[in-house]
């Protein structure tokens, strides 16, 4: 009898280990336990993302009143092909997309250079230059709205005060003007963060070959075009493709700054479907449903085709 107590308890052990160390190593836990670790974060996946997906994918073939829907088929593409501010919408965000993280990128990158080049008090630009990260869109977007003021915004003072009245301008009224005002907005937001892992990348490059061009009195311009800049390809690379994808779907900034205007000069695809959503009174989900359900299939292939760029070259490390 002892001898079998004596057993019980060392299968007891035995299987407490194993459940222990099935706990600690997720490789070794058993579909129950991964089921029970999985289910809440599957559920609010699901409800949260996967759902209101697929959802505006189905009503993209309904005319959507209030509570009446009426299938139209795909009558909402046919309508969405002809309607020019559609388009208008689509060429200033793929502007946005293209231009704006070259901008971003560059000024991150140049940022870096010079605390890595020991500007004077680095420590506080480091700090100054990274701050606007921290500081939501709506912030933002009320600070530069008071520098761009055309009466006393402190852009058209400058201006004026060093006798280049001529420059001064609405630089949000004027359709040509207001899309490039924004994106410089936005680049000055997230400048920082680019300064922030091209510094670490820089910090990161091996220190033998930095040593190397000086022993062979490489200059300063030449050890950043030929070794700094191609050795930073891969974290710059990584950065432009970050910014392209969030600029895609760009709405917060644009929203508050101007709401698309004047005339849809920076109207986006985001704020184009809040409108017909929400602000036109069309009373039709539908439609801009439709508009979303594209843009989501846009920005699904850009991130396939984005990725099949990155899976060949080198992977960031810092």
């Amino acid at each position: 009898m002892p001898e079998a107590m004596a057993l019980n308890v060392k299968t007891s052990d035995r299987e407490a280990s194993t459940s222990a160390r099935s706990l600690a190593d997720p490789r070794r836990a058993s579909r129950v336990v991964l089921a029970i670790f999985l289910a809440p974060a599957l559920l609010v996946y699901c409800g949260l993302t996967a759902y209101p997906a697929f959802r505006t994918i189905f009503d993209s073939f309904f005319t959507i009143e209030g509570v009446e829907a009426s299938f139209v088929g795909l009558a909402n593409y046919r309508e969405l092909v002809a309607d020019e501010t559609f388009w208008i919408a689509v060429r200033n965000t793929l502007i946005w997309s293209f231009v704006a993280p070259v901008l971003d990128v560059a000024t991150g990158l140049l940022l870096a250079l010079a605390l890595y080049a020991g500007v004077p008090f680095a420590r506080f630009l480091r700090v100054a230059w990274f701050t606007p990260v921290l500081l939501s869109y709506v912030v933002v977007a009320i600070l530069w709205m008071w520098i761009f003021n055309y009466d006393w915004g402190v852009l058209n003072v400058m201006l004026r005060a060093v006798g280049l009245d001529s420059l001064a301008a609405s630089w949000l009224g004027d359709p040509n003007l207001a899309l490039a005002s924004v994106i410089v907005t936005h680049a000055w937001k997230w400048a920082g963060f680019n300064m922030v892992v091209c510094l670490a990348a820089i910090h990161s490059l091996p220190r033998e070959v930095l040593e190397a061009s000086e022993l062979d009195n490489c200059g300063w311009g030449e050890k950043l075009r030929y070794i700094i800049v191609p050795m930073l390809r891969p974290t710059l690379l990584s950065l432009y493709i970050l910014a392209f994808i969030g600029k895609m779907k760009i709405f917060d900034l644009v929203w508050i700054m101007t709401q698309g205007g004047p005339l849809w000069a920076t109207e986006t695809v985001s704020t184009y479907v809040y409108k017909r959503a929400f602000n036109w009174n069309t009373f039709d989900l539908g439609y801009p449903s439709a508009i979303a359900t594209v843009w989501f299939l846009v920005v699904c292939a850009s991130v396939v085709i984005l990725n099949r760029l990155l899976g060949t070259k080198e992977r960031l490390e810092y």
